[in-house]
């Protein structure tokens, strides 16, 4: 989302109102960002984040009357409302009490059974009634039961059921199951004998059962009901209320006072806002203009305007809450790793005008601590002098260790008159210093990938990372369309060339152009460069394929560069090298061979774009063009070189092809004289030798005294070949400059 916001800040039209509704919007954030930074004073910050249990390092009293939402005291409340509610249980007398009358009868009547058989023995019988389950019988009351006489026996059987309906008609849950069991001998008949009365209470006590069953669910809803119920919790401190004293073990209730003075915001004064207000207008206004004369391409660069107005406001955060009212963490702000992002990202200028503003802002914000703001701004502008636009990796940790020495430097150099500072205090000044350096250095790094890939930004090193020749995508273009990468060659040399001629970015041209023309591999021998037997596959196609192949190339180059998460920055080369523009030699065949009333839709033969949106993509598309012409036209002489590339760039100029491209005439004035001199050194006429000359004879270096004046070796140029075409000084589209 955030790349398609900010990639239309390349157009001139449509997209200049959105560049300048964004600019103006981030500006008013930073604006309103500084005002409130500068005016919201915090009384003691982050010094009173204490644990439970920590001791206190010094006293601290509240500065003004403050009501806060206490959450301990309320998690207590809620959680003593909670208890006060009994589990919740389910009672289910009836059922249960008629399933264990009847489950009684059963068992009952299979121990009367067993009781009359008479042709088993006493062991027989005592292990069949053992092996009633619901009776739960031991071995000594299964005996006492055989050793009843059925008299006996009937008077347990009614008095085990009678019993047991009264006992299961009462609650019981697990937890006083042993409390029923318990009740049963007093619940017994006392008509019964001794024998019978023990047996029974066995029995009885075997088949209780629980008939109440805790609901976990209806105990969690009404807790929780009850803990709604409560609200919260208030504390209220009164100005000079003692919060905690130095050395008291901190309690979870001072923790909590004390983490609600740590965000307490002192009383908003009208004219701190208003003095705030006027510095920001100042600054902003001082750093703007600065900034517009370091590089006046940020200015339509709304990528970098964002990139920078994030790290600015990341920066600002650090310093609000690292420099003010710490007596150390001033000494680890890494200002320098803001300098080196932004250096690396926009140019060193820009990281100069940065950390020069940027100490202004400092010495606003500590007026009384020169030495911070010196120490500080020494070591950024240090390590943007080795960073530069940061090339290699090691650069990042060089700068690291500049940061470090220089820090080291300005502490002797500021503090060694003074004698005040005990040798604790510069142990830790010099682990302070080290610190920084190191977390300069990390910073920096993992900035610069993060936010590189955060706002597709192209860098130096990954500029220099894609043109290497053993990327996958430039060694496909070598293998399987070499015509093609020895023209994106010639193309990249002659268009980093007019790049560096008009001030644009060179490297990003150059590789740019490597890439341009990455979607003919997928179709190599549809192209002229490609092509080594003379015979064209397009001869056998109507003139709509062969546009429509031809204009492939470049939704092709876009999904290769996509599968290979080519930066889009790189992906625009792609897109717009050749416009809106007409495949004109098919149209015009078309138009030839289409039939009396049939119309030819321009539009099917035009590329689908955009037209270049910035200086860089039009200048390769300008190479494109005259390299693929003069390689095809072959001009024969200077002048009708220099009438070529004037007329295919004015071509361009009055088709409105450069309207978006911030190119100005006297960039196009230059890029003109730099392609003429390149491509004459490139695309140099042969020297025509009498007939009978051999080969051999021809590859001969020229003496000097035969007119050459050279000395040099007529060299065969590979992309020569490819076009058998006689020279000529009219423009005219061939296929081997539509691609």
């Amino acid at each position: 989302m955030l790349r398609r916001i900010l990639h239309g800040g390349h157009t001139l039209h449509s997209g200049r109102l959105h560049q300048v509704i964004l600019s103006l919007l981030m500006l008013t954030s930073l604006s309103i960002t500084m005002v409130a930074l500068l005016a919201w004073q915090l009384p003691y910050g982050s010094r009173l984040l204490l644990q439970p249990g920590e001791i206190a390092p010094f006293t601290v009293v509240a500065p003004q009357q403050l009501t806060f939402e206490s959450e301990v005291l309320t998690e207590r409340a809620r959680e003593r409302a909670a208890q006060q509610i009994p589990d919740q249980y389910d009672f289910e007398e009836a059922p249960i009490r008629r399933q264990r009358i009847e489950a009684a009868r059963q068992a009952l009547a299979e121990a009367t059974a067993i009781r009359q058989r008479e042709n088993e023995t006493l062991a027989q019988k005592t292990n069949q009634l053992i092996a009633i389950e619901e009776l739960g019988l031991d071995a000594e009351t299964a005996v006492q039961i055989l050793s009843l006489s059925d008299e006996q026996w009937t008077q347990v059987e009614h008095e085990v059921l009678a019993v047991l309906d009264r006992v299961m008609r009462l609650e019981i849950r697990e937890s006083t199951l042993n409390q029923a069991r318990n009740s049963v001998p007093g619940l017994v008949s006392r008509s019964l004998d001794e024998d019978a009365s023990d047996v029974a209470i066995q029995l009885v006590q075997n088949l209780i059962r629980p008939n109440s069953f805790f609901n976990a669910e209806r105990t969690a809803v009404l807790r929780a009901e009850a803990r709604a119920s409560v609200p919260p919790q208030t504390v209220t401190l009164i100005r000079g209320e003692t919060v905690i004293r130095s050395g008291d073990r901190a309690t979870p209730e001072q923790v909590e006072k004390l983490a609600a003075l740590s965000k307490l915001q002192s009383e908003w004064d009208f004219w701190t806002v208003v003095r705030n207000a006027v510095f920001v207008l100042l600054w902003l206004t001082v750093t703007l203009s600065a900034l517009a004369q370091a590089q006046p391409t940020l200015l339509h660069n709304l990528r970098a305007q964002a990139l920078l107005l994030v790290i600015t406001v990341i920066w600002l955060l650090a310093a609000k809450a690292m420099v003010v009212n710490h007596p150390l963490l001033p000494y680890v702000y890494p200002l320098a790793a803001y300098a080196i992002l932004a250096s690396v990202f926009c140019t060193m200028r820009v990281a100069q005008v940065l950390i020069t503003m940027f100490a202004v802002l400092l010495v606003y914000m500590l007026p009384t601590n020169a030495t911070m703001v010196i120490y500080q701004t020494v070591g950024a502008m240090l390590a943007v002098l080795i960073v530069g636009r940061a090339e290699r990796l090691n650069a990042f940790i060089w700068a690291g260790i500049t940061v470090s020495l220089s820090n080291l430097a300005v502490l002797v150099a500021m503090l060694a008159p003074f004698n005040n500072y005990n040798s604790t205090m510069i142990i830790e000044m010099l682990i302070m210093v080290l610190v920084n350096g190191a977390l300069t250095a990390a910073i920096a790094l993992i900035g610069y990938f993060v936010l590189g890939n955060l706002f597709d930004i192209v860098t130096p090193l990954l500029l220099n990372e894609l043109s290497r020749p053993t990327h996958p995508l430039l060694r496909q273009v070598l293998l399987k369309a070499s015509g093609t990468y020895h023209h994106t060659i010639l193309v990249s040399n002659l268009a980093e060339r007019a790049a560096a001629a008009i001030g644009a970015d060179a490297l990003l041209v150059r590789v740019g152009a490597y890439y341009h023309d990455i979607g003919k591999t997928v179709r190599p021998y549809f192209f002229a460069e490609n092509i080594m037997d003379g015979s064209s596959p397009h001869d056998k196609l109507d003139p709509l394929t062969s546009a429509q192949i031809i204009i492939s190339h470049v939704k092709d180059g876009v999904d290769l560069a996509q599968k290979y998460k080519l930066p889009e920055r790189i992906q625009d080369f792609i897109r717009e090298h050749h416009g809106r523009s007409l495949v004109k030699y098919f149209y015009l065949m078309a138009q030839q061979q289409s039939q009396d009333g049939v119309t030819v839709n321009e539009e099917d033969f035009r590329y689908p774009g955009p037209n270049p949106r910035s200086r860089e993509t039009a200048i390769v598309m300008l190479a494109d063009t005259c390299e693929a012409a003069v390689r095809a036209m072959r001009p024969s002489s200077r002048e009708e070189l220099e009438l070529l590339i004037n007329r295919l760039i004015d071509e361009r100029v009055v088709s409105g092809e450069l309207n978006d491209s911030d190119l100005t005439f006297r960039d196009l004035q230059t890029i003109k004289e730099v392609f003429l001199q390149v491509l004459q050194g490139v695309h140099h006429p042969r020297i025509k030798y009498p007939e009978g000359v051999s080969v051999q004879q021809q590859e001969q270096p020229v003496r000097p005294s035969e007119g050459n004046g050279a000395g040099r070796k007529p060299v065969r140029r590979a992309g020569w070949e490819v076009e058998e075409r006689a020279p000529t000084s009219d423009v005219q589209r061939t296929p081997a400059m539509e691609g």
